[in-house]
């Protein structure tokens, strides 16, 4: 255990506390269940910064048959949220396809 702070530190542990005290502790029960799917990463992390502002935690993970590491960033993602948010993900993500 380190007994000084490295450079940087405390900077990544209060993004963390930032990310966490966002997070509504009624969507964060249940098995990961799919609400969206993105086209690449940033499209993800996009996706991830919406839920998150809605008090949604989501994670990120390679969509099935996508597993070219030379892709990187390229490739489609699932964009995966607890059970208990997953119908006001699904309600944050909609948007009017009239308009």
């Amino acid at each position: 255990m380190p007994l000084v702070h490295a450079p940087g530190m405390e900077l990544q542990s209060s993004r963390k506390r930032a990310r966490a005290r966002k997070i509504k502790p009624q969507y964060a029960e249940g098995k990961l269940v799919k609400v969206a799917r993105a086209q690449s990463q940033p499209e993800a992390e996009f996706i991830e910064g919406l839920l998150l502002e809605e008090g949604i935690p989501s994670m990120i993970q390679r969509s099935a048959g996508i597993d070219v590491p030379d892709l990187l960033a390229a490739g489609a993602r699932d964009v995966l949220v607890p059970a208990s948010g997953a119908d006001a993900a699904r309600e944050a993500l909609a948007f009017d396809q009239d308009a």
